[in-house]
């Protein structure tokens, strides 16, 4: 997830393109983010907590006068150090680790099984130490069913944790906190530096790590952003020790040389070697860029990565995007069915305020289809494959098959959090509950809310 931007050429060579012109910069929104510090939702919670309220505890309770930071403590999760060998075998199991809250109750609800312990414990883990801050958003009624579900009165482990999505690296926080930022050379090209590394990857914050390959040692590669018509170098060092290629999925080249084809257009990039890719950035649109050379494999373990041309006339449902701009890249081979390299509940959330129109490109960078579906919202198709459609639609679930592209925008209309996963159940939901490709949108009252979360979640 991320917010929108346009780079801007450099007036240098060498220097960075600036972004301080963008409709949002990362910088301008972390400083909004700054400006609603953690106290400020502490302070939120309080004001809003009242006698009839639950009191939840948090183990050692922090004193009026203490940092909120001492209320919420982040507790880092124990991850086994053993990897796990890759396999291009996609399975639906989740994890088979267990949340500490998942434990049979003795005062276990009549009807329920360990299933339903089990289901509730992969929830708790998602929304983690964001439970209490929800008092504050959305006010003592729905605050108190939402205790109610969750069983707050368990006084549950994940109260002082971080959420799942928090305690992995994901594309949403690289991309705000350490964009990838071309340089300009002095012939006008816009130049990236990338590698092609192997390294561990956490499909969650429980499992043991996997062995992934990707771009620049994360898994989606960082997001490339260009302007349609900016002339585009990319240098990729093999760091592998596997050939190797890369395709820019989308783009259509003048060179064909470009393509990215070994023994149809180049030869493989071997172990230690640099290629440098050159073309044109001629059309707008969501596109992708990844390995064309042991593709099943390469892939499927991680060599994909976001490739995003911003249009020089963006159409009328483009310029009604005031929210985030959030990558959605599916994968359903290393580390079973997943969301930008991670499987529920380690899925970064879509956050919108009340009347924000928000933005989703869906890739599918994996072996199948998955239709998406977003409970209580339509979605508003506007482009596939980066192509504009004259007339766009909506739906409430969008079929995305391998190697398509979908632009949708959603305008957040009704409060609350939302489920948004792919319908086809065996790759989302299982005797332990949701797993693999399920997300949420979540829909708060104001944008200041919005910061807040940010807020608490990146202390």
């Amino acid at each position: 997830m991320e917010p929108t931007l346009s780079s801007q050429p450099a007036e240098s060579p060498g220097a960075p393109i600036d972004e301080s012109a963008t409709q949002l910069s990362r910088r301008g929104f972390l400083r909004a983010a700054g400006v609603i510090s953690l106290t400020g939702v502490a302070a939120g919670v309080a004001a809003c907590q009242n006698a009839t309220s639950p009191q939840w505890s948090f183990g050692p309770v922090a004193s009026a006068a203490a940092p909120a930071s001492a209320a919420v403590a982040s507790v880092a999760p124990s991850v086994a150090a053993t990897t796990v060998a890759p396999s291009i075998a996609a399975s639906p199991v989740p994890s088979a680790v267990a949340s500490p809250s998942a434990s049979l109750p003795a005062n276990l609800p009549a009807g329920w099984t360990a299933h339903d312990v089990a289901a509730r414990a992969v929830v708790r883990r998602y929304v983690g130490n964001l439970a209490p801050a929800l008092q504050g958003v959305y006010g003592d009624t729905v605050f108190n069913e939402m205790v109610k579900i969750l069983g707050a009165a368990d006084n549950y482990p994940e109260l002082t944790r971080k959420p799942s999505f928090v305690q992995v690296p994901n594309l949403f926080v690289t991309d705000l906190l350490a964009p990838l930022k071309p340089t300009k050379d002095a012939d006008g090209y816009v130049h990236f530096d990338m590698t092609v590394d192997d390294f561990d990857w956490q499909i969650d914050e429980l499992k043991a790590p996997v062995k992934a390959t990707g771009y620049n040692k994360q898994w989606p590669g960082p997001t490339m952003r260009v302007k349609e018509g900016d002339k585009v170098r990319a240098v990729f060092k093999n760091n592998r020790q596997e050939t190797t290629s890369v395709h820019f999925h989308g783009v259509e080249f003048d060179n064909f040389f470009m393509d990215g084809v070994p023994f149809v257009t180049q030869l493989p990039i071997a172990p230690g070697e640099t290629f440098t890719y050159e073309f044109t950035a001629n059309r707008p649109g969501s596109l992708m860029y990844h390995s064309h050379h042991n593709a099943t494999d390469q892939v499927g373990r991680g060599q994909l990565g976001a490739f995003v041309v911003e249009p020089k006339a963006p159409v009328a449902e483009e310029k009604a995007v005031d929210g985030v701009d959030y990558t959605w890249i599916s994968n359903d081979t290393l580390g079973g069915f997943t969301i930008n390299g991670h499987g529920f509940p380690a899925t970064v959330p879509v956050l919108a305020a009340l009347g924000q129109t928000v933005r989703i490109r869906f890739m599918n960078e994996g072996t199948m289809g998955h239709p998406w579906h977003s409970h209580g919202y339509g979605m508003k198709v506007i482009a596939k494959d980066g192509f504009y459609l004259p007339q766009p639609y909506v739906c409430d679930t969008l079929m995305v098959n391998p190697g398509e592209r979908y632009d949708v925008t959603i305008k957040a209309e009704r409060l609350g959090i939302w489920a948004f996963h792919c319908h086809i159940l065996p790759h989302v939901e299982g005797t332990d509950g949701m797993f693999g490709m399920v997300n949420t949108m979540i829909v708060v009252p104001k944008p200041e809310h919005i910061t807040a979360i940010l807020g608490l979640l990146t202390a």
